[in-house]
């Protein structure tokens, strides 16, 4: 490679960092800086950050479906900013805000500490008091905000793909629609699910959290009476919630469309 193929390689590298800096700088800032105190347990009376996308332009006496996003571990921390790479940058685009505009909202789980308790053989229903403070800012916005109660989904991947799984069993009749990707649950408890309108998703090469995760979930669900939707791209690895959340024709309007009975 001559030194001009190298240069040039360079400067679409750098450039493509810079543009790929901006979106989520743009994407950040379209969330805003929202809080939530926790009363019980290890964080009491702790003030917890988290992140709303609301819609462009709220129309009076007008309700809107709300997303209730539990990012992987990889997004952990106290920033309040890093929950926000994926999907809800995605819905934080021009054309995406557009076209379903609702109150996405964007708990950020602490290092170390896990959604879902499905981690831990002993007891795959314990509630974590990460989801507990997620479930209290889900109540929250709902009380606040002009949110469609027969519209509130619930989503996540990796470690929030477990913990989708999980809240989801506990309370099913809350939600209008699940979609956990490359996560896993807790196949005895899957009968709570099968009113549901749920679409899993999963890459047959995911080498982190196998796809027989995926494959036992919704396979409980049907042997209980449900009708899961469940997609397994051959190609992909762990990294499923790409072409899941991208698909234009995919989840996310198929998520818009499901209204809780």
């Amino acid at each position: 490679m001559n030194v001009f193929c190298i240069a040039t390689v360079a400067i679409t590298l750098v450039a493509q960092a810079g543009e790929r800096k901006v979106s989520e700088e743009d994407a950040i800032a379209k969330f805003a800086d929202k809080t939530f105190k926790f009363t019980g347990g290890e964080y009491k009376d702790e003030v917890f950050h988290y992140r709303l996308l609301s819609p462009e332009k709220i129309e009076p006496g007008k309700k809107y479906p709300a997303i209730l996003f539990l990012h992987g571990a990889g997004e952990r921390g106290d920033d309040n900013e890093d929950q926000l790479k994926y999907f809800p940058e995605q819905m934080a685009k021009p054309e995406w805000r557009e076209k379903y505009p609702c109150f996405l909202i964007a708990p950020q789980c602490r290092e170390g500490k896990s959604w879902s308790g499905f981690s831990r053989p002993k007891d795959p229903a314990a509630v974590s008091e990460q989801m507990q403070v997620a479930e209290g800012i889900l109540a929250e916005v709902e009380k606040e905000y002009p949110v469609d109660l027969k519209r509130v989904y619930l989503t996540g991947l990796s470690m929030g793909g477990f913990g989708s799984w999980q809240l989801a069993m506990r309370r099913p009749e809350h939600f209008a629609a699940l979609v956990p990707i490359c996560g896993g649950g807790d196949e005895t408890r899957a009968a709570a699910l099968i009113k549901l309108p749920i679409w899993a998703f999963h890459g047959a090469k995911d080498n982190v959290v196998k796809p027989e995760l995926s494959q036992k979930m919704i396979e409980a669900i049907k042997q209980a009476g449900g009708n899961p939707k469940y997609t397994e791209f051959p190609d992909a690895g762990h990294d499923s919630w790409t072409p899941a959340y991208s698909d234009p024709a995919g989840v996310v309007p198929w998520m818009f469309e499901q209204v809780r009975k």
